[in-house]
């Protein structure tokens, strides 16, 4: 069975990340959803991502703020597409989260998403479209989707724009 394996650093970043399996859920994409650190759990991390690559996991989406590794972490055992979602909650506002998730080294590619909630919500998607390539009933609902926002945009739009005739 092909799923996504959505991996969070601590408990703290559930709430966010949530809104990552929701959108999954939307659309019907099975999913995990695990706690593990890079730093204090590095076994586990190893462990757990060996084992759900062998069970079918096809995109790992990884939640991590402050030093954020655990994206690399995951790119280090795997040649899987791996999304890192920086965190806020430091000092700097997931700003360190952000340059360590999107800062590897060549050849150990992890796409990076924005800080946060519209991050959360745009790994989801960007897995999506990954999978989409090899299922094209994916593929024609997220097609749907972008349809049903652009209509969203226009009905908005028609509610308060004002146009010079």
């Amino acid at each position: 069975m092909r799923f996504v394996s959505i991996i969070i650093g601590s408990k703290s970043d559930y709430d966010v990340m949530s809104e990552c399996a929701k959108t999954l859920e939307k659309f019907g994409v099975a999913y995990e959803l695990v706690i593990s650190s890079a730093h204090r759990s590095p076994e586990r991390t190893k462990n757990y991502i060996q084992s759900a690559q062998n069970r079918g996991a096809e995109v790992f989406i990884a939640a991590a703020g402050m030093a954020a590794h655990l994206a690399g972490a995951i790119a280090a055992v795997t040649t899987k597409p791996v999304i890192g979602v920086p965190m806020a909650g430091s000092a700097l506002s997931g700003m360190d989260a952000l340059l360590s998730t999107v800062q590897m080294p060549g050849g150990m590619p992890v796409a990076t998403v924005a800080i946060g909630k519209a991050g959360a919500v745009n790994s989801a998607y960007l897995a999506m479209q990954i999978l989409a390539i090899g299922d094209k009933a994916l593929y024609a609902a997220l097609m749907e989707d972008r349809a049903k926002k652009v209509k969203q945009v226009e009905d908005d739009s028609k509610e308060i724009e004002v146009l010079i005739k």
